[in-house]
């Protein structure tokens, strides 16, 4: 990927947190550093780096030594210094007296947390000796040190130095050593749109070609041909898509008529890409895609400010977008800068931008919350100032939660907040404030968390659902986790209002018009029916008793409405780019009716195997599965892979009968579809979790189920038809509320290719 944000992060802007003392002010003191080779290297290669350091003026005591630190955010290979044929081997000589001992651990500073130690020991090194150390050594036959997945300006090599063996590692002076990281071969083509409109409405079409790691690659070239199942004016017949570029985007389309469309993508004839469905129709409302929370280099992230918001959007083609940094470690002149980027990039009508940051609180005080803002200038009231050496703003910090609250509220901040689960979760007990905190973030990178929307139920709360990557990758809108940590592929939030802009966007928070999904882009259509006037509130009224009303017998996504009816029809539309497995109609924590899309008497001979949940709530909420699955009277004529996202763990037919897996969940699921030559005998399943057999003669829609403890741990298998999916569900149910109180109507869209969407509760109220 080429471009002038393509660049390595100004590490002027990063907050961190290094030693304030020093031996001395003069550079010469420490030493210099150089690295070869110094040029791009291909993501997910092995390599061999030299890092040279030359001594300092004052040398280098016994038992001192120097230091390699590379950012936290990475699934680059780990150094080990044990198998010199094994991949990311290391080695250190020196040209001075004694012997070098290597050392790799996680004890660095943030965000240069993983640091390699090379300590001097039986002797002293002088002024201008020399200390090589190999990075991925191949002279023992190690095939070179692996590098990450994912595309980044300028993988830091942080050197630093212990000259008087003190344990104070001081940063070299001089320059920088990096790496630029660039995308592999193109391995696949997507094609976007938006999902709703109205006739005449404009939109865009976004076109990008994608390494298997998900990173856009500039390896793509040739013609393209444009099929659109209906007129779309402004749309060529085809292009040319130029080598050198990752992505493109076609502005200024329309379609005149209500329906439904679709565009495939063909390169010299062949079928490359297909959006999923736009729907056009009129109404008051259209639907405007969003990854409001993520991070850039600056803070714990990857890649600039400024290559966050051109991903955004000219590579994941979004219609929102705004940065979520740590505040901690948002320095004042990130703050500015951040604020200045936002103003210069938002485009009515075409990409909002805001303001904002993540107030990260330990779990114990309220933990992570997004902060947004409807406007620049903003102050930052951070949790604390834990990698701030600059002290100036000391005194705006909220410690708590309940700290935020009021100082937002009594600055009469335009703003809206979302708990959300990260490193350090929100909890939803200790605090909350119905006008600022609009929402919670069910999905994102770090996994899918329901509870922390079904957890608000029982003491009512009314907030909305959202989904977002919280990516640390730089990728906002397309974040794949890679071979990392991340067990998930990043959400999306879909707003309905009246345009793309900073006011509408805002009054659809706090309206909690919205809904999100696991990163498709689906649409939906939810509606409450009400049989005698009832009275619809504009905001919450516990918060604001004195809210605007207005008489209604129908209400969408997100609404708060009185009524005195014992019922409610709720009608929902849904359409996919992929199959719709089901969808479970839900009254709060009450799951009403499992919706599958097609009958008992459609099932065919595939077989669906998913492991689902997580270990617990907090920051290790990652489950891993090994397994392996057996036919006892079966054989696999076909297998699919379903949310396999840590490429390099295996999920592969094992001969006819079986499969064999290594799996990551974070609270969402994975697994395969296997389709069998005769429903016969049994599935033997044997993993870490557990075993399960299941009688295929039997087997039906409705799972088998292995609970695995754990949060909401558990593995399942159900039958499905052997041919895709219906892409289209519209259904109507009444739905009994209860007594008194609120009834939440939401349901949990499940669809065939793994994804999953949840819209915004609407509140019933009797």
């Amino acid at each position: 990927m080429s471009g002038r944000h393509f660049k390595a992060v100004d590490r002027a802007l990063v907050g961190d947190n290094r030693p304030g003392v020093r031996p001395g002010d003069q550079d010469e003191l420490f030493g210099t550093a150089t690295l070869s080779p110094d040029g791009p290297a291909e993501v997910r290669t092995y390599r061999t780096f030299t890092v040279t350091y030359t001594v300092g003026k004052l040398g280098i005591d016994d038992t001192g030594g120097i230091r390699l630190a590379w950012r936290w955010i990475t699934d680059a290979g780990v150094p080990q210094m044990t198998g010199p044929k094994a991949p990311n081997y290391v080695t250190a000589s020196s040209n001075g007296e004694g012997r070098l001992n290597l050392r790799f651990d996680n004890s660095g500073f943030r965000p240069f947390t993983g640091v390699l130690t090379v300590t001097q020991r039986g002797g002293y090194l002088r002024p201008g000796e020399q200390i090589e150390i190999t990075l991925g050594d191949t002279s023992a036959g190690s095939p070179g040190m692996l590098t990450q997945t994912f595309i980044e300006g300028g993988r830091d090599f942080v050197v630093m130095a212990d000259i008087q063996a003190t344990g104070n590692f001081q940063e070299l002076p001089g320059p920088r050593l990096y790496v630029p990281m660039v995308a592999g071969p193109v391995a696949r083509w997507l094609a976007v749109l938006p999902t709703l409109r109205r006739p005449g409405e404009v939109f865009h079409l976004g076109i990008k070609a994608e390494d298997r790691w998900g990173n856009p690659s500039d390896r793509g070239t040739g013609r393209l041909t444009l099929h659109p199942s209906q007129p779309i004016d402004g749309l060529p017949e085809t292009i040319d898509f130029p080598r050198g570029e990752a992505a493109i985007t076609l502005e200024g389309l329309s379609v005149a008529e209500p329906g439904t469309v679709t565009v495939e993508v063909r390169r010299d004839g062949e079928s490359v890409a297909h959006t999923g469905p736009l729907t056009i129709e009129d109404g008051p409302h259209s639907g405007y895609w969003a990854d409001l929370h993520g991070q850039s280099g600056e803070t714990v992230g990857t890649n600039t400010i400024e290559h966050y918001f051109d991903f955004a959007r000219n590579r994941s083609f979004l219609d929102a977008a705004a940065h979520q940094g740590n505040d901690f470690q948002i320095t004042p002149t990130f703050w500015k800068r951040l604020n200045a980027l936002t103003a210069e990039l938002d485009q009515p009508g075409r990409f909002t931008v805001f303001p904002g940051y993540e107030w990260s609180g330990n779990t114990a005080v309220g933990g992570d919350h997004n902060v947004y803002f409807r406007t620049e200038g903003r102050p930052i009231r951070r949790c604390s100032h834990a990698l701030l050496e600059d002290r100036s703003e000391i005194a705006t910090d909220a410690h708590t939660l309940t700290d935020l609250f009021r100082a937002l509220r009594e600055a009469g901040e335009d703003a809206v907040m979302y708990a959300h689960v990260g490193g350090r979760y929100a909890d939803i007990f200790y605090d909350h404030d119905p006008v600022l905190e609009t929402a919670v973030e069910l999905h994102s990178a770090w996994g899918t968390f329901e509870w922390i929307l079904t957890d608000g139920f029982p003491i009512g709360r009314r907030v909305g659902v959202v989904c977002n990557s919280d990516g640390h990758k730089g990728r906002p809108g397309s974040s794949h986790p890679g071979a990392s940590i991340f067990g998930a592929y990043g959400g999306l939030t879909c707003f309905l209002t009246t345009e793309n802009a900073r006011d509408a966007i805002f009054e659809a928070m706090r309206r909690r018009h919205h809904y999100g999904t696991t990163g498709a882009r689906i649409y939906l259509d939810v509606r409450a029916s009400l049989a005698s006037d009832s009275t619809l509130f504009h905001r919450n009224p516990d918060a604001v008793p004195d809210t605007s009303t207005e008489t209604v017998r129908t209400a969408m996504m997100g609404d708060i409405v009185r009524t005195a009816d014992p019922t409610a029809t709720f009608d929902i539309r849904v359409k996919t780019p992929g199959g719709i497995h089901r969808l479970e109609l839900r009254r709060g924590t009450e799951v009403l009716e499992t919706v599958y899309s097609f009958g008992e008497a459609e099932l065919g001979h595939r077989i669906r195997v998913l492991c689902h949940g997580a270990e617990y709530r907090g920051r290790g909420r990652n489950t891993f599965w090994h397994g392996r699955a057996r036919l006892s009277d079966a054989e696999i004529t076909r297998m699919e892979r379903i949310n396999h996202f840590n490429l390099e763990r295996p999920m592969d037919q094992d001969g006819v009968d079986g499969v064999i897996w290594e799996s990551v969940t974070t609270g969402n699921f994975s697994g395969f579809d296997i389709w069998v030559d005769r429903l016969a005998g049994a599935l033997e399943l044997a993993t870490n979790r557990g075993t399960l057999t299941v009688d295929l003669a039997t087997l039906g829609q409705d799972p088998v189920t292995l609970e695995a403890g754990g949060l909401e741990r558990r593995m399942t298998v159900c039958r499905l038809p052997d041919e895709p999916l219906p892409r289209e569900i519209e259904i109507s149910r009444t739905v009994p509320l209860a007594e008194s109180g609120d009834s939440p109507l939401w349901f949990s869209l499940y669809t065939e290719d793994g994804h999953q969407a949840w819209p915004s509760p609407i509140y019933m109220i009797r």
